[in-house]
């Protein structure tokens, strides 16, 4: 009787070491992919200076513009700071994609404008950074997907029976995907050089 008590008492310190592990591994999972998101807006974000720069030596009369575009930087690289230090926090997560989704639209408007300025489109720097960015734009996509990809399946770890009475025992918390418009709304800046 004794080794059947104590054979269900390790069978479910298993179940609880064994749920709780594959919930860290979730949390980590997630959390590592919030990383490759880091590094591919942090680059977006130090083209954006540089485009503003070559933009305004050309475009003296669409100050307004320039302003908006550094302003929104300056909002998602804060805005990028506090999700990545804690990247469990669903307010930080959603602050970021609200602040990348005005830097998106900045970005939009200052291409547009580009587009009446036939010497800044020709301007090689220029072409040049248009292209950096649009390649990142695509890397954060990429970025963006794993990490979506990586929250879902923490979630569905965390949501499912049993595995949700260890996740509250423990206080494994929800994470909030990172959505930036959805695709019918959201339009990668775009810039044609012909």
């Amino acid at each position: 009787m004794g080794w059947i008590v104590l054979l269900i008492v390790l069978g479910l310190i298993f179940f609880f070491v064994s749920v709780y592990n594959r919930l860290v591994t979730g949390r980590n999972a997630y959390k590592n992919a919030f990383a490759q998101i880091d590094v591919q807006l942090t680059r977006r974000h130090d083209l954006v200076p540089n485009l503003v720069e070559t933009a305004k030596g050309y475009m003296k009369h669409e100050r307004e513009t320039l302003e908006a575009v550094i302003t929104a930087r300056n909002a998602a690289v804060a805005g990028l700071k506090q999700a990545a230090a804690n990247p469990g926090d669903a307010s930080a997560v959603q602050q970021l994609a609200g602040a990348e989704n005005a830097l998106t639209g900045a970005l939009g408007r200052l291409f547009a404008l580009a587009e009446a300025y036939p010497d800044l489109k020709a301007n090689q720097n220029m072409m040049q950074l248009s292209e950096e960015l649009t390649s990142t734009e695509n890397k954060v996509a990429f970025a963006r997907q794993a990490y979506n990809d990586a929250v879902m399946h923490y979630n569905n770890t965390r949501e499912m029976f049993p595995n949700s009475m260890v996740a509250g025992m423990f206080a494994f918390q929800p994470a909030q995907l990172l959505e930036i418009e959805s695709p019918q709304k959201r339009e990668v800046p775009r810039v044609s050089f012909t």
